[in-house]
């Protein structure tokens, strides 16, 4: 049976080691506790601040609240590998595989395509927008403050376009169609286009106005056309064995640190296909 530890510790002495302080509290080896941080499962509440630690030496206060989320079935997955596209040094560009997380949770980031770009580019990491885990395809990650700021700044604006590919069941039945409809109550619009029927599926391309949760899964669901592999919104159970067939293949906006025009695109081998 794999471990879990969900707990919270009160640091009772000035100085003493945060790898001492778990240690004596979980009764983890100080090996398990090292990987631990690193995969960012522990976090420290010191005054008003709670924040992800991984120094495994770090001294505490006293009063210090420190958290651990050990859970051992997330901490061993093993992420796909991330492939850099482009590297601007203020932000990069990335292919995310299928299975790997936009962000991190409280049980650790290793997973997290903003985790691997920090380790990767030895850079901090800032998130601008979500794929979902099963979504693979283009994204973006911010390495400074400024530039999270004026991408995400880019995107609530609308003014980075963004075009998916997505497989679905039976004939599309319009050559394009636009869904106009809302989700969560907010507004939200997806231009889809018929690119190839075979073999009873058709591969759609979608662009869409705005980024809404999950809108593309929703809409396509909506019109009685669910991804194949959505286990949310189709009809695909848990045991299904083949990956959400949704992904971000093309990119372009207008740079905000030097205006230059920025596109993206997947080579044609890494595209989703019939």
């Amino acid at each position: 049976m794999q471990r879990i530890i969900e707990q919270k510790i009160i640091n009772q002495s000035d100085q003493a080691l945060l790898i001492d302080v778990l240690a004596d509290a979980t009764l983890l080896s100080k090996q398990a506790l090292k990987s631990a941080l690193d995969k960012g499962c522990v976090w420290l509440k010191s005054g008003k601040k709670t924040n992800r630690v991984r120094r495994v030496k770090k001294p505490l206060k006293t009063g210090d609240e420190v958290f651990i989320y050990f859970n051992e079935k997330i901490l061993s997955s093993t992420p796909n590998e991330p492939e850099l596209l482009l590297d601007k040094k203020d932000y990069s560009i990335w292919f995310k595989p299928a299975g790997v997380f936009a962000q991190g949770s409280k049980w650790g980031d290793h997973c997290s395509l903003t985790r691997l770009a920090e380790k990767s580019l030895n850079k901090n990491s800032f998130l601008v927008h979500r794929l979902d885990r099963a979504t693979s395809g283009i994204m973006m990650v911010a390495h400074t403050k400024r530039a999270a700021r004026d991408l995400s700044k880019l995107f609530s604006d609308r003014k980075i376009n963004k075009t998916y590919l997505a497989i679905v069941e039976g004939k599309f039945n319009n050559n394009t169609l636009t869904i106009n409809k809302k989700i969560d109550g907010k507004h939200a619009i997806s231009h889809i286009k018929l690119l190839t029927y075979v073999n009873n599926k058709s591969l759609l391309e979608v662009r869409i106005e705005t980024g809404r949760k999950h809108q593309i899964r929703k809409h396509l669901s909506g019109v009685n056309y669910p991804i194949i592999g959505d286990r949310l919104y189709g009809s695909a159970d848990k045991s299904y064995p083949e990956d959400l067939q949704l992904q971000a293949v093309h990119l372009n906006f207008t740079c905000p640190i030097n205006n230059q025009d920025i596109v993206v695109k997947l080579p044609s081998q890494q595209k989703l296909s019939l």
